[in-house]
């Protein structure tokens, strides 16, 4: 099996994780403690995918669906079985086979989702730098800036950081994630500033 095409357990949740983020997940249910225990035994990672069950009902691991590699930092095991985690993003993944269950998890056979972006170099940085100065020209409308967003600088995947410090819904979130271009990223994030900015930062 190729090395970029891979079995992985899955988590479908109506969130979304995106690359570099850091999130808190209560595990309860009892599948998911299961597929907990099963990666701790290896590369701490599994799938976390967007879905919502009440608008798109069963889970069905469809093809071609994208969701982010989700690695374990910490854990702590609570005495009636449940999880507490922190996760990172590490990545994307498509699935490319859904599977049958041998657990009680989901499962899937799924290939790394990367970008095809065309942009490199200087151009990247100065586009990335445009993205950059619009926050700014938000945060100024704001009387105090926010911690988590000292020190954003011009580097890569600036996208997810500057996705993670705007409050859109889910779905946009995954829009976001299913592209393939940084640049593409950028200028959907734009939108936001400059709406967010017309509107003095409300």
């Amino acid at each position: 099996m190729p090395e970029n095409r891979y079995r992985l357990p899955l988590f479908p949740l109506p969130i979304v994780l995106l690359p570099g983020a850091v999130m808190p997940l209560h595990v309860f249910e009892q599948r998911y403690r299961e597929m907990v225990v099963d990666v701790l035994k290896t590369d701490r990672n599994f799938g976390l995918i967007f879905h919502d069950w009440d608008e798109q009902g069963p889970f069905l691991g469809e093809e071609g669906r994208v969701g982010c590699l989700a690695e374990i930092q910490q854990y702590e095991e609570l005495e009636d079985g449940r999880f507490i985690l922190i996760v990172r993003g590490v990545g994307r993944f498509a699935i490319d086979e859904g599977l049958d269950q041998k657990s009680l998890y989901f499962e899937a056979i799924v290939t790394d989702y990367e970008d095809a972006s065309a942009m490199r170099g200087e151009e990247m940085e100065f586009r990335r730098g445009e993205s950059i100065q619009l926050l700014d020209e938000l945060l100024d409308l704001l009387p105090d800036r926010p911690d988590h967003l000292h020190g954003l600088s011009v580097r890569s995947e600036l996208s997810y950081s500057l996705a993670q410090a705007i409050q859109m819904e889910f779905p946009w979130h995954q829009r976001l994630l299913e592209i393939q271009d940084e640049g593409s990223r950028l200028e959907r994030i734009d939108q936001v500033l400059r709406a967010m900015i017309r509107r003095g930062g409300t």
